[in-house]
């Protein structure tokens, strides 16, 4: 798994406001082996994509949440 600062990040990221599909490629997506972490994100079932086309959402699941909070300080 990517490194867990990087993943709880991403779903801090998330979870503060709406994001599209898009948004979040642009900002999390990477070509490095080492850090998959939107790839990660989605294996562990962590997020989840709701609805189609351009106005796709990215949002936590209950796994996601789960692990936000028990890694929030």
């Amino acid at each position: 798994m990517a490194p867990l600062p990087l993943v709880i990040d991403l779903l801090e990221w998330i979870v503060a406001e709406p994001r599209d599909y898009v948004e979040v490629m642009d900002a999390w997506r990477t070509s490095c082996p080492r850090l998959p972490v939107w790839e990660d994100t989605v294996d562990f079932g962590l997020v989840e994509r709701v609805g189609r086309g351009p106005k796709t959402l990215v949002q936590l699941t209950d796994a996601g949440r789960d692990l936000l909070t028990r890694n929030r300080s």
